[in-house]
């Protein structure tokens, strides 16, 4: 029953947080949706330095990586979003908008992941 709390307190952090974040960035005029962009690329960043500095100073544990990894950073995250973007970019014929948004999404978000573990080693 903790584990399933700690889930759901770091999940609706990060969905709240997401929600904000989208009403702040996505651009309803040109329909790029560069909250989403954020969100995902955020939170590649914050699940790499969370492991990354838990694991250098051994202090990584169950508790921690179920509120912010699974619950925070998967209520922050916003695959599903992300995919349905594209799916609608796809339908409407809208390449251009969706080629650079799906290959950055993939490439920053991955290159995010790492550049947050090398930051917590120097931490």
């Amino acid at each position: 029953m903790k584990a399933a709390l700690l889930v759901f307190l770091g999940g609706g952090l990060g969905s709240v947080f997401r929600y904000f974040l989208g009403l702040k960035l996505n651009n309803l005029e040109s329909g790029i949706p560069y909250g989403t962009f954020l969100a995902n690329i955020l939170g590649s960043l914050m699940i790499g330095i969370f492991f990354g500095y838990l694991t250098k100073y051994g202090t990584l544990n169950e508790n921690h990586t179920l509120f912010i990894a699974t619950g925070f950073c998967g209520g922050f995250t916003t695959f599903s979003t992300f995919a349905y973007e594209n799916h609608l970019f796809f339908k409407a014929n809208d390449y251009f908008t969706m080629l650079p948004y799906l290959i950055l999404t993939f490439a920053v978000g991955i290159s995010a992941v790492f550049f947050g573990i090398y930051l917590a080693k120097l931490m």
